[in-house]
């Protein structure tokens, strides 16, 4: 009785899943030199008419190739691919080869942090990262070839300060919402028999809180909590589609937005020791040229700010 009691406690509270999130989460050391850029919820799909991230797949790949040239480590904070819409993987491969061949380059030198969202929760199993993610086939060589080779995804990432031990919490945040974290399978099926076609014609999907106001509120309000209780632990999530970049002194909640905002796409930098929230957009320059531009939205704010004793 008292297992079932324990197993019934973590299945419905917020809290025990951030815990755990936290305890077990890959701990990656840096500094006021290290520089990351934080992108979540891109939904990469297959190039269809449900493929959200089609839209705005030209800004992602000049601003991540902008952050490759510069240096950047880039974290993806869950949902990178849209594995509920699509069954196979390699229909996105396909789809936005660009963009994984740029995210190869930044595996090859140790730059790429995944965490596993509730869209893409295959990749929390090892095996489905290995047979699908390790290499693909390439028509060119008429064999396969390495893609992402023995990486690994995440529930969660902990960047911890070499110098100040400062911890900053990444992950993608659908712990808070215990629909999407413990009935996705059952959300994955409703998405692909329901909600895809009916989405054509523009009705939402209620069980997102990107879609749903009042759970979205909900999920913040847990996510939040668990951060006061956890003495104000800085933690950065996706998850709502909703940026967030609170101020030195207010509860510690981060949210780098999503890559599927109409016509642009947000996220957090980390450099100099500051933390930023940044928007790269299609802006029209005088002679009615377009350009992608980034903005800052929000920052730079001293990492050390939101440090608490």
């Amino acid at each position: 009785m008292k297992r079932f009691f324990v197993y019934f406690y973590f299945m419905f509270s917020s809290k025990k899943r951030l815990d755990h999130a936290y305890k077990n989460a890959k701990i990656i050391d840096f500094n006021d030199d290290s520089k990351f850029i934080l992108f979540s919820d891109c939904h990469r799909g297959d190039n269809s008419f449900a493929d959200d991230f089609a839209n705005n797949r030209n800004i992602y790949f000049h601003a991540l190739k902008h952050y490759y040239k510069e240096g950047f480590q880039y974290c993806e904070l869950g949902d990178g691919d849209e594995l509920w819409e699509n069954i196979s993987f390699t229909s996105i491969l396909n789809a936005h080869k660009n963009v994984f061949m740029l995210m190869k380059q930044f595996n090859k030198e140790h730059k790429l942090h995944m965490i596993w969202g509730n869209h893409d929760m295959v990749y929390r199993n090892p095996n489905y990262v290995k047979k699908h993610l390790s290499t693909y086939f390439d028509p060119k060589v008429g064999e396969d070839v390495e893609l992402f080779g023995d990486i690994t995804y995440n529930e969660a990432i902990v960047l911890k300060h070499s110098e100040t031990e400062q911890e900053l919490f990444l992950t993608h945040g659908h712990q808070a919402d215990w629909w999407n974290f413990l009935f996705w399978k059952w959300s994955r099926f409703m998405v692909r028999i329901l909600w895809k076609p009916l989405n054509v014609m523009g009705i939402a999907d209620p069980t997102s809180p990107a879609k749903n106001y009042k759970e979205l509120i909900k999920v913040e309000r847990r996510t939040k909590k668990w951060i006061s209780e956890n003495n104000n632990l800085l933690t950065i999530v996706g998850h709502t589609h909703r940026p967030r970049f609170p101020e030195p002194g207010d509860i510690a909640f981060f949210n780098d937005g999503s890559c599927v905002h109409p016509r642009s796409i947000t996220g957090i930098e980390i450099e100099n020791g500051e933390i930023s929230l940044i928007k790269w957009q299609i802006a029209t320059k005088d002679d009615g040229t377009l350009q992608i531009v980034r903005v800052l939205l929000e920052g730079p704010r001293k990492l050390i700010d939101y440090k608490t004793e």
